[in-house]
């Protein structure tokens, strides 16, 4: 431990993608051996699954690894480019109409571009009121001016989810790498990867106990995989997972266990509405076609940390009382 406090900021990050892409690795080359001794039909269904889910983790790490390496700007142009995807895959399950089109060009082409704009040149306090305030009052305003009242509130409402989900919540990920805490310069990067791994660990321990555990479905029509027992569990892992990583953040570790347990509720519960939504589209997953990750759609992978990315990003603000 007295080593790595003696390397400096960006020698700590480059090792942790080092520790990353080499335990990546290592995964890897055991599931390789393990799909060459597995033949059965139900060992290939599971090895293909898995092959799936370790591509896309794959393809997250080597865009983290990215947006470090080309900077603040780099890392903002990348999550930009997530969001605009992830709207996409939202918008396109939507009965939208003719008269829905200025409201989706103002989304895709004003509104999201500006808030990342704002992410980038640290103006927090305008990002985090632009959206919610702003933009909500506009995107009726410019469907009413249209001059099609069908459906009026509901198509409304649908676009302005999907840019509460979608750029709003994301555009939070890069912004915990502009935080500046004292003693704790250049090293963002931890903070975001403290949490995405919270809010997966939370998320594989919840479907571990769903598995294992007697089910009692909170809410059967949208998941019966979604109890009780199950969240508390998830959320425990995360928060005992986030302790253990206290010392790569600036928190103690009772803060970090409060910190990890608070991205791991708000980003089971965020998957959970998420699920809902595709309940309500009539789809399985996001995304008609598995062309970004291999798998599912890319909403799917990413729609823990879209609820995730806000709630954290705003709690270790406020606790914290950072200004910048």
């Amino acid at each position: 431990m007295g080593a790595l406090r003696d390397l400096d900021a960006g020698q700590q990050v480059a090792l942790l993608f080092v520790i990353l892409f080499g335990v990546l690795g290592l995964v890897t080359a055991v599931a390789a051996l393990l799909a060459v001794r597995e033949r059965d039909a139900a060992g290939g269904d599971r090895h293909t699954r898995f092959k799936r889910d370790l591509r896309a983790v794959w393809i997250g790490t080597v865009a983290f690894w990215v947006a470090w390496m080309s900077g603040p700007v780099g890392a903002t142009l990348l999550s930009g480019l997530v969001s605009f995807l992830a709207l996409r895959e939202y918008i396109t399950l939507l009965r939208t109409r003719r008269s829905d089109h200025r409201s989706l060009i103002l989304a895709f082409f004003v509104v999201l571009p500006l808030q990342y704009v704002l992410v980038g040149n640290r103006n927090f306090d305008l990002f985090s009121v632009f959206i919610p305030v702003y933009v909500f009052l506009a995107i009726p305003v410019v469907s009413a001016l249209a001059g099609d009242p069908e459906r009026f509130l509901e198509r409304n409402a649908k676009i302005q989810w999907g840019i509460m989900v979608c750029v709003f919540g994301l555009s939070h990920a890069p912004a915990l790498l502009l935080l500046e805490f004292p003693r704790y310069a250049g090293r963002g990067a931890f903070l975001l990867f403290f949490l995405v791994m919270v809010a997966a660990a939370a998320q594989i321990a919840q479907e571990a106990a769903s598995r294992h555990l007697r089910q009692r479905p909170v809410a059967r029509h949208i998941d019966r995989s979604f109890s009780y027992r199950a969240f508390g569990l998830g959320v425990l892992a995360g928060g005992l997972l986030g302790a253990a990583l206290y010392w790569i953040t600036p928190f103690k570790p009772p803060q970090a266990l409060a910190m990890g347990m608070i991205a791991s509720a708000s980003g089971a519960l965020g998957d959970f509405v998420m699920r809902a939504l595709k309940k309500d589209a009539g789809v399985s997953n996001w995304g008609n076609a598995p062309a970004v990750t291999g798998a599912v759609g890319l909403l799917d992978r990413v729609a823990a940390l879209c609820f995730a990315a806000p709630v954290f990003f705003h709690s270790v603000r406020w606790y914290f009382q950072l200004r910048v």
